[in-house]
């Protein structure tokens, strides 16, 4: 009888071979992580502990965590403890002064500083409940965002203080005082931040936040508004801790580690997945004050970061900053984040000497994701990744729907039921509910019962069951892998074909000369479906006839169908129109289409492709189309 150890030598390729084909090893460490951060959020439920608050103290009340560093902003160093005892003289502050009561919510627009991070924590140890307002909004949908919070108190950061400040800034401040509630509005400056800091600091009692259950809401974060007015998404105490300690456990984070994020706090990014991530764990927040190619990767040096976080088209511009010899020199094992492209993935790897991918895909108001932890060369620009073993588990709980023709709306057969996809072909991702608790794992938006219920889909793909609507195409291969397409309303039909808008930004991404590339529909006169259009941003010193040349052999990458018959030179100095998390805006190129009166008068440049060659768009060219002379 042969030895055990020949025998488990023997074994060993067995082994290897069905690990690698069923994923094996990486399932048992998605499955761990899962059930450790179900079982954590239970357990503090049960024990009274899911306010965040709880987080920053045990580790400032353990003498072995004490001393450790919680936050990095600027150079400017806080322990655990200074961060705790800081956070009790903000809810000092914030009940002696302000009157905040528990379960009230109080608006926070505010820039990336510490003093944000502790009027957060501060409002969770008195109870309260933040919402986070968008420091680029001004105007009508600051008010409407304010407005629809229910809320008495706004604490505005000086930074942002021009927003009511002038005609259209005083205006703004009469309609937010005058909205409703009567709103009291404090701006918070440096002279009131000294004030703050020499408070004499309380701890509120556990009766502040005692009874707390997982669904309740914890704060909240708005939608980026790109379809129209901002809707204030309710974020749970199970979304808050259930994310923030599953991708500790996900990524591996330790207290060694230095997490660096310059993404907003008053979106998901930076306040769930970074700093309530790191106080799970007890490990460091570095925080940068707005994304710069200028001083990300400084700040990322001098802190010694070794996980970086990325939104939307970070990455890209980064890539598209000089080359320096210091690329390669910085600490970082992890770069952690949703919305890097299969045309940036591997030159930002490459470039920057990072060795691992955490992508994701997930939304503020959504019930589930998809995780992709991407090392060497398999699984690049995927954004979830499954083996067998999860495949089996999850299965019921994600589903891709076939969607009609035109990509528009799900498709149903003739016992009024959505047809699951095959490998490979794309469809909207679907989340299950509990058809009959949807509230436990779906809260909705804020006071808009309507927006809330179109999110939700039933008698899907049986009588009487219940989904959440993503409104997101994607496709899954047989290997497990999962790849984002578009948004629903991005692709468009030409030619009797579905284009998806997304895989034609990534073939012109990978143009050397092209910084940005957003690519659409428009509506033609004369023509059936959309047209694809591309706007491009070009990097200087190369110049738009340089490119032009090169573009009409680049488009041959795509079939016929798919390439887009204009392009569109965007000139403006901040480039592509983007929400205030890096995500392209498309709703007003979408409009103007390729009307050279409407495209003009923002000093864009317009060509299309004739006779197989990108050439000027001129006056003449529309008035052939708008005239039916010319048929594409």
């Amino acid at each position: 009888m042969a030895p055990p150890l020949a025998l488990l030598a023997a074994a060993l390729p067995l082994l290897s071979y069905l690990d690698a084909k069923h994923q094996l090893t990486y399932d048992y460490a998605m499955i761990s992580s899962m059930l450790y951060a179900r079982i954590r959020c239970t357990l503090l439920e049960r024990r009274g502990r899911l306010c965040p608050f709880y987080c920053i103290e045990e580790h400032a009340l353990s003498p072995a965590d004490c001393g450790r560093l919680f936050l990095i902003y600027q150079g400017r160093e806080y322990s655990y403890k200074e961060g705790y005892e800081l956070a009790l003289k903000y809810a000092a502050w914030l009940r002696e002064r302000c009157n905040v009561q528990r379960n009230e919510i109080i608006a926070i627009d505010f820039m990336n500083k510490p003093a944000m991070i502790w009027i957060l924590l501060g409002l969770w140890a008195l109870g309260a409940k933040p919402a986070l307002i968008n420091y680029n909004l001004e105007g009508d949908r600051l008010v409407h965002c304010v407005k629809i919070s229910t809320a008495r108190l706004m604490l505005i950061d000086a930074e942002v203080k021009k927003v009511l400040e002038g005609a259209e800034g005083e205006e703004t401040r009469r309609k937010l005082e005058t909205a409703g509630t009567s709103l009291e509005i404090i701006i918070f400056d440096e002279a009131t931040e000294r004030v703050v800091e020499t408070w004499k600091g309380f701890r509120p009692g556990d009766e502040e936040r005692d009874g707390v259950k997982l669904p309740d809401m914890a704060l909240l974060i708005y939608t980026s508004g790109t379809t129209g007015m901002p809707k204030g998404a309710i974020v749970s105490f199970l979304k808050l801790l259930y994310a923030g300690c599953f991708v500790s456990a996900w990524v591996g984070l330790k207290k060694s580690d230095k997490f660096y994020t310059c993404m907003p706090l008053y979106h998901t990014a930076a306040t769930i997945l970074g700093l309530v991530t790191t106080m799970t764990v007890g490990s460091t927040l570095v925080l940068g004050h707005k994304f710069s190619t200028k001083t990300f990767w400084p700040e990322v040096r001098s802190s010694q970061a070794t996980v970086i976080q990325y939104v939307g088209e970070t990455c890209r511009y980064l890539l598209a900053a000089p080359p320096s010899p210091d690329d390669k020199d910085n600490n970082v094992k992890i770069a952690f984040g949703n919305g890097l492209r299969p045309d940036v993935w591997v030159r930002f790897k490459e470039r920057f000497g990072i060795p691992t991918i955490a992508e994701f895909y997930a939304s503020t108001e959504g019930t589930s994701g998809s995780w992709n932890l991407q090392k060497g060369e398999w699984g690049v620009g995927a954004v979830g990744r499954n083996g067998s073993i999860l495949s089996l588990l999850l299965g019921g709980g994600v589903k891709i729907a076939r969607m009609d023709a035109e990509n528009t709306e799900l498709f149903r057969d003739g016992n009024g039921f959505c047809i699951q996809c095959d490998y490979d072909e794309a469809g909207e991702v679907l989340w299950k509910l509990d058809p009959n608790d949807i509230g436990t794992s779906y809260q909705g938006y804020f006071q808009n019962p309507k927006a809330s219920g179109e999110k939700v889909i039933r008698d899907v793909f049986q009588k009487g069951d219940a989904y959440f609507r993503t409104g997101d195409l994607q496709k899954r291969t047989r290997d497990g892998l999962w790849y984002f397409m578009d948004r629903i309303g991005d692709s468009y039909r030409w030619k009797s074909e579905n284009v998806s808008a997304s895989e034609v930004s990534d073939v012109f991404g990978l143009h050397p000369a092209i910084v940005e590339a957003s690519v659409y529909g428009v509506a033609l006169p004369n023509h059936d479906g959309r047209c694809g259009c591309a706007a491009i941003v070009i990097s200087p010193p190369t110049s738009d006839d340089e490119v032009l040349q090169e573009l009409s052999k680049w488009v041959t990458k795509l079939p016929r169908f798919a390439r887009p018959i204009f392009v569109r030179v965007v000139k403006a100095p901040g480039g592509l129109e983007k929400t205030g998390n890096y995500k392209l805006i498309k709703g007003r190129l979408r409009d103007e289409g390729v009307d050279l009166e409407k495209v003009g008068i923002v000093g864009d440049v317009l060509w299309w492709l004739k006779n197989d060659e990108y050439v000027p768009f001129g006056k003449r060219d529309w008035e052939g189309i708008v005239g039916g002379k010319v048929k594409l």
